[in-house]
C-alpha cells in the first residue's frame, strides 16, 4: 500500500463504480489499445524519449484525450469525466505529498550523515553472500511492522540499495529483493489498509483473510529467498580490498557514529505508534536537519554560504558531497524535493486518464466483459487475476484494481458457492503486489522514484509480486484449498 492511512481517510470503497451501457467492449478497449502502442513505441524505438523527459506522462495525457473523445461518442458529458479526475486526484493528495517529503529526507538523511552511516555500518554486518536475501528479510520484517511498503522503501530500502550498490551489486537486484520482502510485509501486515480492504470488497474478515494468504504467500516468499539466496551465492562482487577502501572513504568525508541512527529510529517509531505518515517523515526531516548541525558542521560549510542554507537546498534541490572514491560520489547524492517531480507528474497524468476511464464506464465495460467469459472456477479467478492486473495498467492505482472487481466479481463468487476469502485472496495476489510493476501506476512511480531505479531494471527481480498471481492461478487450477461457502442445515 502507499502509506499507512486509515481507510476512513481514503473513502476509496465508498467510490461509485461508473457503468455506461451506450459503451460496448471494443469502444472500451480504443483508449488501452492506443495507450500501449505509443508506450511501447516509446520504450523500444525511441529509448523512452519521444517527447523528451517527460514522454510517458505526454502519453498518457494523450491516452486521456482519446478516452474523453470515445466518452462524447457515448453521451457522457465533461462534467462527468472531470469529477472522476477529481476525485482520482484526491485519492492521491497524501500520497504526493509523502513522495515530497521523501525526497527532502533523502536530502536531510545525506547531509547529515543517516545514510552514510547507514552503509558504513550496512557494509560490515551485510556480507555478499546473504545480501539479496537479508534485504527481502529485513524489508518483509519493517513492512509487517509498519504496514507500508512505501515506508519501508523509503527508510531501510534506501540505505538497503546504497549498501549493496558499494558492495557491487546491481540497484536493480536490490531493489527487486527489498520490493519483494516490502510488499510481503505489506501484503501480510493487518496495519496495511490493501489488508484491510481487500476481504472489505469480498465480505470477510480481516483475520481470515490474512490466513488464508498464507497458503499462497508462504509458497512464494519461500522460492522468492531460495532464488535470491543463489542469486547472491553466484554474484560478484567488489571484495574486501574494496569494501575497506570504501569504509575509509566514507569515514573521511563524514562524521560517523552510531547516534544518527537515531533519526531512522524515531520515524519508524512514530510509525509503529500509528503517527500519520507525513507527521513521521516530517519528524524525519527535522530531525535529520538537527543532526546535521550537530554532527556534520564541516559538510553544511562547503555545501553552501552558509550552513542554514545548505540544509534548505538538500530539502528543496540537488546536494552532492564529493568523496575520494568515485562510486561513492554516485551514492551520495540527492535531488530533494525537486528530485520528485518526475514522479509526481507521473501520478497525476496516470490519474487523469484513469479518471476518464473511469467516468466514460469504461473500467466497468473491461471488467464485466472478463466476467462473462469465467465459466468454470478456474476461469473466474484468471477472470479476477487478469481484471486486476489490467486495472493496474489502465487505472493507474492498485486501489481501484482492488475496489472495481472486489465488486465486481463477489457475487459471481458467491453463486458458485466459494468462500469470500477466495475473492479477497486473489484481490490482494493479483491486485496489491503487481501495481508496483507497472511505470505509470502510483506504486511503480514511487518504488522507481525512491530506490532511484527504474521498474524495467528491478522487474525481473520483484520475484515474489510477479510470482504472487501466478502461484494464486496454480492452487485455482489443481483445486488446492479452494474454499467452499459453509451452507447451515435447515
Amino acid at each position: 500500500m502507499p502509506e499507512n492511512k486509515n481507510l476512513s481517510e481514503i473513502k476509496i470503497e465508498e467510490q461509485q463504480i461508473i457503468k455506461n451501457s451506450d459503451l460496448s467492449i471494443w469502444e472500451a478497449l480504443i483508449p488501452v489499445v492506443i495507450l500501449m502502442c505509443l508506450l511501447a513505441y516509446n520504450i523500444f524505438f525511441a529509448d523512452g524519449e519521444w517527447f523528451g523527459a517527460y514522454s510517458n506522462q505526454y502519453i498518457l495525457l494523450m491516452g486521456g484525450l482519446v478516452a474523453s473523445v470515445v466518452g462524447f461518442f457515448n453521451k457522457v458529458n465533461a462534467k462527468t469525466m472531470l469529477l472522476e479526475i477529481w476525485e482520482n486526484l484526491k485519492s492521491v493528495f497524501v500520497p504526493i505529498m509523502i513522495l515530497f517529503l521523501v525526497g527532502a529526507l533523502a536530502g536531510t538523511w545525506l547531509v547529515s550523515g543517516v545514510i552514510p552511516a547507514m552503509v558504513y555500518y550496512g557494509l560490515q554486518v551485510l556480507s555478499p553472500a546473504i545480501f539479496l536475501p537479508a534485504s527481502v528479510i529485513i524489508s518483509a520484517i519493517i513492512s509487517i511492522a509498519t504496514g507500508s511498503s512505501w515506508t519501508t522503501s523509503a527508510t531501510v530500502g534506501i540505505a538497503l540499495v546504497g549498501i549493496g550498490t558499494a558492495l557491487g551489486i546491481s540497484p536493480g537486484m536490490i531493489a527487486g529483493a527489498v520490493i519483494s520482502g516490502a510488499y510481503f510485509g505489506d501484503k501480510m501486515s493487518p496495519l496495511s489498509d490493501t489488508t484491510n480492504l481487500a476481504p472489505a470488497m469480498a465480505g470477510t474478515d480481516l483475520f481470515t483473510h490474512i490466513r488464508y494468504m498464507t497458503l499462497t504467500t508462504v509458497p512464494t516468499i519461500i522460492i522468492t529467498l531460495i532464488v535470491f539466496s543463489i542469486i547472491s551465492a553466484n554474484i560478484d562482487t567488489s571484495g574486501n580490498t574494496d569494501i575497506s577502501d570504501l569504509l575509509t572513504s566514507i569515514d573521511t568525508a563524514f562524521y560517523i557514529s552510531p547516534y544518527l541512527f537515531l533519526v531512522p529510529v524515531a520515524v519508524i517509531g512514530l510509525i509503529l505508534a500509528k503517527t500519520k505518515p507525513l507527521i513521521a517523515l516530517g519528524a524525519g526531516v527535522v530531525l535529520a536537519a538537527i543532526f546535521a548541525f550537530i554532527f556534520q558542521s564541516e559538510i553544511l560549510t562547503g555545501l553552501a554560504d552558509t550552513k542554514i542554507s545548505a540544509i534548505i537546498n538538500a530539502v528543496f534541490t540537488d546536494t552532492s558531497i564529493v568523496t575520494d572514491n568515485e562510486q561513492l560520489n554516485d551514492l551520495f547524492s540527492a535531488g530533494g524535493m525537486q528530485g520528485m517531480l518526475w514522479t509526481i507528474f507521473l501520478i497525476i497524468c496516470a490519474m487523469f486518464f484513469g479518471g476518464i476511464m473511469d467516468g466514460i464506464g469504461a473500467l466497468s465495460r473491461i471488467t464485466n466483459a472478463l466476467l462473462k467469459i469465467a465459466t468454470s472456477v478456474f476461469g473466474l479467478f484468471a477472470s479476477t487475476v487478469v481484471s486486476c492486473l489490467g486495472l493496474n495498467v489502465v487505472a493507474s492505482d492498485q486501489y481501484l484494481a482492488i475496489v472495481i472487481p472486489g465488486k465486481m466479481f463477489k457475487k459471481a463468487y458467491e453463486d458458485r458457492n466459494l468462500a469470500p476469502e477466495n475473492l479477497s485472496r486473489s484481490l490482494e495476489d493479483s491486485g496489491t503486489v503487481t501495481s508496483v510493476l507497472i511505470p505509470w501506476n502510483t506504486c511503480g512511480a514511487y518504488q522507481s522514484g525512491v530506490l532511484g531505479v527504474g521498474v524495467g531494471e528491478y522487474f525481473i527481480f520483484a520475484i515474489f509480486n510477479w510470482l504472487s498471481p501466478i502461484m494464486t492461478l496454480l492452487f485455482a487450477a489443481f483445486n488446492i484449498k479452494i474454499k467452499q461457502l459453509v451452507t447451515s442445515k435447515a
